[in-house]
């Protein structure tokens, strides 16, 4: 067991604790105010006053999916053959001797939302994974964790260069479309098959489609990449027309339609924010989208989309974040328990309570100030990263 002893706790589950401890092997323990009594194979960390965190959250990048300074050969998130691709699996692609993990857990992230990027109107699935191992199967949190899809400039911009559809947004949300419609027929067949297998064929096995069953289930949502307020709003469409859970992956245009975003309460992973404007959907690009969205009560998470913005920058865009009016509160939650919502794996990770994964960081100042450095990083437990010695006793 591992004990951490006077430390500003802050549970992001609603409870700070200004001379708190917290207790934990791969699991957290205990959380509070009272120090557990010790054994003489406890290890004590004094934090000094420091600020201890759960670890923090991207919850939309591409970590080990284009990997540090391998170019092509590391460069494993587009699978642009076919415009249609859910059956791919970012675990098949992620790398875990990419150098961002490690970065990662310098900045005391603990857990990434990585997956296939947005050059096709249908990429695959993200996986939700830990920035520490060596084999993503033991890094994995929850995978499949999310459908990927993609409308406006992306696909439109790749599949013109190839001379072949989609070019239009409108050819976009058809393929889309096509999709769901024989998925939900290909689920529609396969239920009953399963209801009664004396008296109905089984339909003949098609991975696109049966990549598609957890989306239609509500067991993941689709996590759509889009911009522009138009498109903004043909991803809400596309989650009502098929009754499907939808998360907003950027959503640059918020403020634009933000009555229409409280009005309808989707989650929103909001980024990345810093950098040019180096494409027209991007020309209303600002900081303030992160005020006025969260403070219309909606569930906004800060990302980077590794490699837009490098991974270790996550504490920088909360930072930039707070410094353009969004609440301080919400943006730490913008990078822990908000994040973790959105992605559906808040059961695991985003807050310190009892239970939950001993995912923690320790913090100089919040991670939400300029100054903040990262001084320790546990995942599961084990201590990852540290940057100086702390008092630490058995």
């Amino acid at each position: 067991m591992k004990i951490i002893k006077n430390a500003c706790l802050h549970t992001m589950a609603g409870d700070i604790f200004k001379n708190g401890v917290i207790a934990f092997d791969d699991k957290i323990r205990y959380v509070g105010t009272d120090m557990p009594e010790i054994s003489d194979t406890d290890e004590v960390i004094d934090a000094h006053g420091n600020i201890v965190m759960p670890g923090l959250i991207d919850a939309h990048c591409h970590v080990g999916m284009f990997e540090d300074s391998l170019g092509f050969e590391g460069d494993d998130g587009n699978e642009d053959t076919d415009p249609v691709m859910p059956q791919l699996r970012a675990i098949d692609g992620i790398n875990p001797f990419d150098r961002a993990f490690y970065d990662a857990v310098c900045a005391g992230v603990t857990t990434v939302v990585t997956g296939p990027g947005s050059a096709n109107p249908v990429g695959g699935q993200f996986a939700a994974v830990k920035t520490y191992g060596n084999c993503v199967d033991d890094m994995v949190i929850k995978a499949p964790v999310a459908m990927k899809m993609a409308l406006g400039e992306n696909p439109k911009v790749v599949y013109n260069e190839k001379s072949q559809a989609p070019v239009t947004r409108m050819g976009t949300m058809s393929l889309i479309r096509e999709l769901f419609i024989k998925a939900r027929e290909y689920k529609k067949q396969l239920d009953l098959y399963n209801s009664d297998k004396e008296n109905n064929q089984k339909p003949d096995f098609d991975i696109k489609y049966d990549a598609m069953i957890p989306v239609l289930n509500k067991e993941i949502p689709v996590k759509i990449h889009a911009h522009r307020a138009d498109d903004i709003c043909s991803a809400i469409r596309i989650g009502k027309e098929f009754d499907v859970n939808v998360t907003i992956e950027h959503c640059t245009d918020g403020d634009r339609i933000a009555d229409i975003l409280e009005r309808e309460g989707l989650p929103i992973n909001l980024g990345p924010t810093f950098g040019d404007r180096s494409k027209p959907e991007l020309k209303n690009l600002s900081y303030t989208t992160y005020k006025n969205l969260s403070e219309r009560g909606l569930s906004v998470a800060i990302i980077t989309d590794h490699p837009e913005i490098t991974v270790d920058n996550l504490p920088f865009c909360a930072v930039m974040a707070v410094k353009n009016g969004m609440r301080e509160e919400l943006a730490l939650l913008g990078i822990t328990a908000n994040s973790a919502r959105n992605c559906g794996i808040l059961d695991r990770v985003g807050t310190l309570e009892v239970g939950k994964d001993a995912d923690i960081a320790i913090f100089s100042q919040l991670p939400t100030r300029f100054d903040a450095v990262c001084l320790m990083t546990f995942i599961d437990g084990k201590c990852v990263y540290e940057k100086d010695r702390m008092e630490s006793t058995k």
